[in-house]
């Protein structure tokens, strides 16, 4: 019976996350809150009937964060990382500051030491890609507010992937002083320069010549394989296998063959998706959100207001007017999938208290919810 722990888990998680998010489809409520619901119907906190293994879930799910940053940086490729406008870039670093020195404020008024204040940071700084793609996708923009909104989220996900990696080396032991911090950075840069360049000789014409046969489980396997491969680099390089698996997205990227790559990928990226944010939900703990509401309430009011406002701060000051301005912000006010990924590296480190990453789950169920309705509303208000 042991031999099919892992066909049990499956079964048990995807068909559980299949009936609850028809439900959730048919309420019209978003799809990944009824990961979250299907979660706890499994979980060890909450569940009715059976509780999935949660080791094999915590191992399938961190391939999803694996497929999910592959397929982020597939979308990307490095020339859309360079070509990225200015603009973007300094409103989104106006706003990914604001929202760090919040969230360290908020934890050091909870009594958390510097490091795990950091993390603090961390977890409300970035918004969902995920969440945001999939609330513009029911409530249409202009194409010029949706170009600017992924402008912004493309320069998000490079500055997580970089938050991503400082916590990474934080958690393993690094300071934080300007030393510890500029050498981190410094082997990070030396790192990204010699992948970026070896790749960008070898990975596109590899994936060229696989593409050349036709086969599409050929192009399949090839890139997966580049994407696995990468990620165990960075993961023995001393960083987080989420760099290595975006890095391999973006060199996949540059054979111009999306349209061959991108269709063969997203079943399989959806469905491990899928089990991440099942397996977020399977960790709520009732017990621990009515322990820490005020944690819970604090954390949310800074991400929905802090982020309105930081956001808007941002584009505003990169020269946009205040409508388009009010309307971004009220569209990223939530945080996603990689505010729970910094969450479990502090954690998992023993440098953020457990009780946090609850905190995190609720806060980002909760503003998962108010994003379609911001969404909505947005372009009202900002009239």
């Amino acid at each position: 019976m042991n031999g099919h722990v892992l066909i049990q888990t499956l079964a048990l998680v995807v068909g559980t996350a299949a009936i609850v998010t028809l439900v959730f489809q048919r309420l019209r409520l978003p799809v990944v809150l009824g990961y979250l619901a299907a979660g706890m119907l499994v979980g060890p906190h909450t569940s009715v009937w059976f509780v999935a293994d949660a080791g094999t879930v915590a191992t399938l799910a961190e391939l999803g964060v694996i497929l999910l940053m592959f397929t982020i940086g597939l979308e990307l490729s490095v020339r859309g990382v360079l070509g990225v406008g200015l603009g973007a870039i300094a409103a989104t670093v106006i706003e990914v500051g604001v929202m760090l020195v919040l969230g360290t404020v908020v934890g050091t008024g909870f009594g958390l030491d510097g490091r795990a204040s950091l993390f603090v940071g961390a977890i409300v700084a970035i918004s969902s890609t995920t969440i945001i793609s999939r609330a513009l996708d029911e409530h249409p923009p202009t194409p010029t507010q949706r170009r600017r909104v992924f402008g912004l989220l493309v320069v998000e996900d490079l500055l997580a992937i970089l938050i991503l990696t400082v916590l990474t080396a934080v958690s393993r032991g690094a300071g934080l002083g300007m030393r510890e911090l500029a050498t981190t950075l410094a082997k990070l840069a030396g790192f990204l320069a010699a992948t970026v360049v070896l790749g960008l000789l070898l990975v596109p014409r590899v994936m060229r010549v696989t593409i050349a046969f036709g086969k599409h489980e050929t192009t399949l396997v090839a890139a997966i394989g580049l994407c696995f491969g990468l990620a165990m680099l960075a993961d023995a390089a001393g960083y987080s296998v989420a760099l290595g698996a975006f890095l391999a997205g973006a060199l996949v990227a540059e054979a111009d063959a999306n349209h061959a790559i991108e269709p063969l990928i997203e079943p399989i990226r959806d469905l491990f998706a899928a089990i991440f944010f099942v397996s977020v939900g399977m960790l709520i703990d009732p017990a621990a959100i009515a322990a820490h509401w005020l944690e819970i309430v604090v954390v949310l009011g800074v991400v929905v207001g802090g982020k309105i406002v930081a956001v808007s701060l941002g584009v505003f000051v990169s020269g946009r007017g205040i409508p388009a301005a009010i309307t971004t912000g009220m569209t990223m006010a939530q945080i996603g999938e990689l505010s729970f990924v910094a969450a479990n590296i502090g954690v998992g480190a023993g440098v953020l208290p457990p009780a946090w990453y609850a905190v995190a789950v609720a806060v980002s169920a909760v503003s998962t919810a108010l994003t379609p309705v911001l969404v909505r509303v947005g372009p009202r208000a900002a009239t």
